[in-house]
């Protein structure tokens, strides 16, 4: 990998977590004034909406394989059964708790990383995926 692919990962990476940041405090503020199901279906239409106008204006291929469609519709029942539940959760709990937990969904892809699709687990991630258990059990207390 190249400086400038890491580069590029890197300022990616770090415009996810500020926007995802961003937007668990934002959804929280909206399933308190509004029906937490009804954030969470607004939340999402303007994100699809927003993916499908990136679609419109880059030159992403509009090819669907079989495989691929049914990989991507799974990755987004997955991804709305976790937005509804996130926001259900507010209404129960503090925003640091339900974000902090959903946010640890890195630890669930590791361990079906290495479970299912055979990636090696080293020490040093092995260690990292520790430390971020004990953040759960730090900020879940």
């Amino acid at each position: 990998m190249e400086l400038a692919e890491v580069d590029s990962a890197v300022l990616f990476g770090l415009i996810t977590m500020v926007t995802w940041g961003i937007w668990i405090v934002v959804g929280n503020a909206a399933s308190e004034s509004m029906d937490p199901r009804t954030a969470a279906a607004i939340s999402y239409l303007v994100a699809a909406l927003l993916a499908f106008g990136f679609i419109v204006v880059s030159d992403a291929s509009l090819v669907v394989t079989a495989r691929g469609g049914l990989l991507a519709g799974v990755a987004g029942l997955c991804t709305g059964v976790g937005l509804i539940s996130m926001y259900i959760g507010f209404t129960h709990g503090s925003t640091t708790v339900v974000s902090t937990l959903g946010a640890m969904y890195f630890v669930v892809a590791a361990a079906i990383g290495v479970v299912v699709l055979g990636e090696n687990l080293t020490v040093t991630k092995l260690t990292g995926i520790a430390f971020a258990v004990l953040g759960i059990v730090l900020v879940t207390r």
